[in-house]
């Protein structure tokens, strides 16, 4: 247990009967008349939801014991993917709906940071910007390349993303995970 007066960004709070909720900012508020209060911005983990929770100064709130590891991802298997921690190697099955679109730009033996609580995988984050090869995209039409025009490119992982009209299939580009956006040749 701790109270509002100790809140920290990036501390995950457990409200409302068990939801799991990650500060995303906050602020101690002294007006000059009536009590302090501590306003703050938070973060659903399982949902993604943000809300405006405002708390009065002091009062006590459940902090969640949340863990986030390093791991590997090792295989896709059936409807969940799989993951090693590099110390231990114990393997931990993450289910297809924690990991999201995420999967998009996910190799295997590719370094994620992965959340569990209580033995339960929450989310799993990816760097932010990820190298992949170009498995399949149409040429570009001679002429065309002033215009500054995208096209459609296929990732070795399956993911459509735009990309400039100069790539070629076989090419390895960077892609950032949070947008899908096209950031670069990798040489």
């Amino acid at each position: 247990m701790a109270t509002t007066n100790d809140l920290k960004n990036g501390m995950t709070l457990k409200l409302d009967g068990g939801a799991l909720w990650s500060v995303l900012e906050f602020q101690h508020v002294k007006p000059g008349k009536g009590g302090a209060f501590v306003r703050t911005k938070l973060k659903n983990v399982t949902s993604g939801k943000v809300v405006d929770k405002t708390f009065n100064a002091g009062v006590k709130v459940e902090v969640a014991n949340v863990d986030r590891r390093e791991m590997q991802y090792l295989y896709h298997d059936g409807d969940s993917f799989v993951f090693m921690d590099t110390d231990t190697y114990d393997q931990l099955n993450v289910p297809a709906e924690v990991v999201g679109g995420n999967s998009d730009y996910l190799l295997e033996s590719a370094m994620v940071t992965v959340a569990v609580h209580d033995g339960n995988p929450l989310y799993i984050e990816l760097p932010a910007a990820v190298e992949l090869e170009i498995s399949q995209t149409d040429p570009g039409v001679q002429g065309d390349r002033s215009t500054g025009g995208t096209k459609p490119a296929t990732l070795e992982t399956g993911a459509v993303i735009q990309v400039p009209l100069f790539i070629t299939t076989g090419e390895r580009v960077k892609v950032d995970t949070r947008t899908g956006d096209y950031l670069g040749r990798v040489n």
